[in-house]
């Protein structure tokens, strides 16, 4: 029976799987981007010799028209991934040409079996060759042995060659010629229709230091509005750039945070949502400066969201916002009249969900958008006609969304979400309802999409973030000492937590290309992979006091409970995990008891966000707290729960452990905001914030009621990661961290 030969590429421990799409180091999966995929194996194909800038940029991207920045931040990525400070051993850069692949490379075939085996592989033996392996080295002397295509025909050692096995080859000839056959009869038929559609233009729109993000479009497609952090990262504010021009206009100065900006139809107001440390507001401003206007307030404590929509109504009579009265019921959308600041409800969320976000205006201003969360990162785009009539859903994904908009047309929506992945693409869905088309051309790790009204233009956010682990010296007072990177990758890690001997750490991350939970020794090193998890968001890991378990949250993938999050514990060795929380609430945010026998989470089961604690063991939930509640510690005497109230609201209250009364416990600089806090003996460290690039850990003193600075910290925390922790003898902490954190607006040119 005949196999396909498997294809390889190797150099150093990297192995490149091309059937597979795959970048392997040591046998262990190294997630690229496509582009940044395609990039790699262009250099790994020239066998040594300079390729042009120009040349990659037209292999990489065929047309669409890209700038030379966009080569080079893939080329920087790969550098990063490949070898950091010794990544020159792999690409070279040659000054004003472009770039070339300077170590050793080896071209490999192998039977599905024997690829199978890693990179410990049996290669095949040539046949002209007698005892040489079936490889080639590309560029083992800078283009000596250029690559034929089609490598050396062979078999496996030890084995003799069976009639089937030589029928292998013919085939794979066979196969290429009709392939090329095909791919040249297709060139030629699309030529004529190629030359009259303008290729896609892709090019950065804005690229200052710092996080730009939530594009939005003027009416006439002129100029785009945005959200810029300013150039120390220390004041969000909304900023108006002409296309096509050098110069940016900003417009709002205030200290507080402003954010989501949306444009009136005749273009001659901006609408913004400003974001202080105990309330938030509506607010409308001329879009070329000038006085703004507060329209309304809306709940205090929104949940931080990354992308926009355009929730400017198309008569400009109304404003679409989320809202809501109290903590525990679900965010809805609420039409404002941008004249009276009047308010109307128009959508009603299930009690116990997220609620709604996002809200978007069809171009005819007859359909609402928007999406609908079970949970934070369980979510869908719902559809609902404004003149009356229950909302439609659109997409049953079950995932993470970060911002929508409407084609010109309003016959189709472009979404950002980590549908299928643990990263986030720009997808296309027809509003009558199908099947989510992904935008390939634009990549990944995007958010945030807006579309001109005429239909030409796409403007989406390009992120850059890199979330590590980071651990702080303590000196016997409890101040902080010296900080250094403990556990870091090219993507999300986060979530550390000590074992109780402190010996190994457990922390979440994606850095397989999955979301999972990972085990390591207490110096960072011999990370090993414990759950796998897929695109389902996971993470929260937390230790049993007695070492031997793990509890953490997972989105289900199980039929019927698709997203649902749900409370998990595993074997600290591995094993099968085992699920806690039945019910199709939104359960998070794992802690122990610290006798072991209950496991304590965030559940909305009973309508709003509440910590209840289920036993170890298994049986029945028992709620706890009664006016709100989300995360959350036992002291280590095992007689107070100490928990914030919810995601993003300041403030960490205490309950007896059995039950009871609920009293504040920490209501000074914004405790309990991000989720880097953890209770010891004598008080609690905690992470905040005042100005967003200058936080600060600090410890609250249980016996004298102060709050002291442990130590200042030099780059910006994550909102919604949880991640700090002390060790047993308390001399260290870990703590999570935004090693690199930025976003540019990027511009489509040409968009169809």
């Amino acid at each position: 029976m005949n196999q396909t030969v498997k294809h390889f590429y190797e150099f150093g421990p990297f192995r490149m799987d091309l059937a597979e799409g795959l970048l392997l180091r040591d046998g262990r999966h190294i997630p690229l981007t496509p582009k940044a995929h395609e990039t790699l194996l262009a250099l790994v194909e020239s066998g040594g010799h300079v390729i042009d800038k120009e040349e990659l940029i037209k292999r990489i991207w065929p047309d669409t028209f890209v700038e030379e920045v966009n080569l080079a931040k893939n080329v920087s990525n790969l550098r990063k991934i490949l070898g950091g400070a010794q990544s020159d051993q792999y690409i070279e850069t040659i000054p004003k040409r472009g770039y070339r692949f300077v170590a050793s490379v080896r071209e490999v075939w192998a039977e599905p079996e024997a690829a199978g085996l890693g990179a410990a592989a049996a290669p095949f033996i040539g046949q002209a060759e007698g005892k040489r392996s079936g490889e080639q080295h590309l560029n083992e002397d800078f283009g000596a042995k250029p690559r034929n295509g089609i490598g050396v025909v062979g078999t496996f050692p030890g084995k003799s060659r069976s009639p089937a096995s030589r029928l292998v080859w013919p085939a794979i000839f066979l196969a290429v010629g009709l392939l090329a056959g095909a791919a040249l009869w297709v060139t030629f038929m699309q030529r004529g229709s190629k030359a009259s559609t303008p290729a896609l233009k892709i090019v950065p729109l804005t690229s200052f230091p710092g996080r730009e993000t939530q594009p939005a479009f003027s009416p006439d497609g002129s100029r785009i509005a945005f959200v810029w952090d300013g150039e120390k990262g220390d004041n969000t504010d909304i900023y108006v750039k002409q296309i096509g021009s050098p110069q940016t206009l900003r417009l709002t100065t205030d200290q507080a945070v402003d954010t989501h900006p949306a444009w009136s139809p005749d273009g001659r107001y901006i609408a913004f949502v400003r974001q202080r440390a105990d309330s938030c507001a509506v607010y409308l401003m001329p879009s070329r400066g000038g006085q703004e206007r507060r329209i309304a307030d809306v709940f205090p404590y929104q949940i931080p969201a990354q992308g926009n929509s355009p929730y400017y109504s198309p008569d400009g009579k109304y404003l679409a916002v989320a809202d809501k009265t109290s903590p525990e019921e679900p965010f809805s959308i609420y039409l404002l009249s941008t004249e009276n600041g009047e308010k109307r409800r128009v959508t009603l969320p299930p009690a116990g969900t997220a609620g709604d976000s996002y809200p978007a205006f069809s171009p005819d201003g007859k359909t609402l958008a928007f999406i609908r969360s079970t949970s934070l990162a369980t979510t869908d785009i719902y559809l609902m006609p404004l003149s009356g009539g229950q909302p439609r859903r659109l997409t049953s994904d079950n995932s993470s969304i970060l911002g929508l908009d409407w084609t010109a047309t309003g016959r189709e929506l472009v979404f950002a979400s980590r549908r299928g992945s643990s990263s986030y693409n720009l997808w296309r869905i027809p509003a009558a309802g199908g099947a989510p088309e992904r935008l390939a051309a634009v990549g990944q790790r995007v958010l945030s999409p807006a579309l001109s009204r005429q239909g030409n233009r796409l403007a989406y956010t390009q992120t850059m973030d890199d979330l590590n682990i980071w651990r702080l010296a303590l000196d016997s007072a409890g101040r902080g000492g010296a900080q250094a990177p403990l556990i870091s990758s090219t993507l999300s890690d986060n979530g550390p937590d000590y074992s109780p001997d402190s010996r190994k750490i457990v922390f979440a991350s994606d850095r397989s290309g999955d979301f999972g939970i990972w085990v390591c020794d207490q110096d960072g090193r011999n990370p090993v992979q414990l759950i796998n998890r897929g695109p389902y968001l996971t993470g929260t890991p937390r230790w049993s006091p007695d070492g031997r378990w793990i509890a953490y949250d997972s989105r289900s993938s199980d039929p019927g409970r698709e997203g649902n999050a749900d409370i998990y514990v595993v074997g600290a060795a591995g094993g099968a995990p085992r699920r806690l929380t039945m019910d199709a609430a939104e359960n998070v945010a794992p802690s122990w008891s610290r006798n072991g026998k209950w496991i304590y989470f965030g559940s909305t089961r009973g309508g709003g966000m509440q910590v209840w604690k289920v036993p170890f063991e298994g049986g029945d939930a028992v709620q706890l707290t009664r006016h709100g509640g989300f995360e959350g510690f036992e002291s280590t005497d095992g007689k107070i729960f100490c928990y914030a109230k919810g995601r993003a609201v300041p403030g960490i209250w205490q309950i007896p452990a059995a039950g009871g009364e609920e009293t504040p416990l920490l209501d000074r600089h914004q405790a309990g905001y991000w989720r880097l806090w953890t209770v010891v003996e004598k008080g609690i460290y905690f992470a905040t914030a005042f100005t967003p690039s200058q936080p600060v850990i600090e410890f609250f003193d249980f016996a004298s009621g102060r709050v002291t600075q442990v130590a200042a910290l030099g780059k910006p925390l994550s909102r919604s990661a949880p991640g700090l922790s002390v060790s047993r003898d308390r001399r260290w902490l870990l703590f999570t961290q935004m090693d690199q954190t930025g976003s540019d607006i990027m511009l489509v040119e040409n968009f169809r």
